[in-house]
């Protein structure tokens, strides 16, 4: 198609679009109504992947994000850049990549000083049902239902530790409700998983191999229509014989800097790791969204 005709097609398009979706395509979420950017791409907190869809757009437009995220762990440094796409607060689709740097540790555990875990995560979520902002007067809460695809790329170490597979799928359902009466923001997931270390460390083990429902929760308090505070648990498979794999809590603060950025900062406790006890740490994220 030639520009021309393009752009005379998208100028007849916004003049028949009606007045009020055209300004709700400007951007119409309150803020840190999305979530963050999880750790695994999707929206929701830090550590939870949340009902909500991420961008700034609601059921008019088609809004997205893109999130850099560090976790600073004595032993360990967790690394992921993503990017989400939320079609008419309905449909979201995100990509993340994750790079896990085992630094000094790398050596203790054989596999060499900076040894680095990577891992691709491909994701979709679909609302079934309520809105969480919006129904108000409902106590019914935003109800959605994702899938994530990982596919972790030392298949090799993973064997040797006793994974089963270098690539699986999550599947989730999640109730997400915002109280703004009370200035509250509660969340409650189930996920079917069997990825060890988030999938980092492979699929299933030499303890269990199948699937199994593990719990995620979010609560937090808006202190102002632009902060956020709360506190997250997430509860994960334990299959692999060679370390005890623990539940993953945090407490954190998002900041909306601006109303298409925003900052997290938490404290994160993932547990044992690898044999390396107590992995507590920091949690920053940059996120961007339009």
């Amino acid at each position: 198609m030639r520009p021309s005709i393009l752009l005379f097609g998208m100028v007849l398009l916004a003049h028949a679009m009606p007045a009020q979706a055209a300004e709700r395509r400007s951007g119409g979420k309150l803020r840190l109504t999305d979530g963050v950017s999880s750790v695994e791409g999707a929206a929701g907190g830090g550590l939870a992947a949340w009902a909500v869809i991420g961008g700034s757009e609601t059921r008019d437009g088609i809004g997205g994000s893109a999130h850099a995220t560090i976790v600073a762990l004595p032993d360990f440094d967790l690394k992921t850049a993503g990017l989400g796409l939320g079609i008419n607060d309905s449909v979201e689709l995100s990509y993340a990549y994750q790079r896990f740097d085992t630094r000094r540790a790398g050596a203790a555990l054989g596999l060499g000083r900076g040894f680095t875990f990577g891992q691709h995560i491909l994701s979709g979520k679909l609302r079934i049902a309520g809105d969480a902002v919006w129904e108000q007067d409902r106590w019914l809460p935003q109800i959605a239902i994702g899938v994530q695809h990982k596919i972790a790329e030392r298949g090799g170490v993973i064997r040797l530790v006793g994974g089963r597979a270098s690539s699986g799928t999550d599947f989730y359902a999640s109730a997400t409700k915002v109280l703004l009466a009370q200035s509250l923001v509660v969340d409650a997931t189930v996920r079917w998983t069997n990825a060890n270390q988030f999938g980092l460390l492979g699929f299933g083990g030499d303890r269990h191999q199948r699937r199994s429902a593990q719990f995620e929760g979010s609560a937090g308090w808006l202190a102002t229509p632009s902060l956020l505070l709360g506190a997250e648990v997430r509860t994960k498979p334990d299959n692999l014989a060679f370390a005890r794999e623990q539940r993953a809590i945090d407490a954190f603060a998002a900041w909306a800097v601006a109303r298409h950025l925003s900052i997290t900062a938490a404290y994160v406790d993932l547990g044992d790791i690898a044999t390396f006890r107590r992995q507590r740490g920091a949690y920053l994220s940059l996120r961007g969204s339009f």
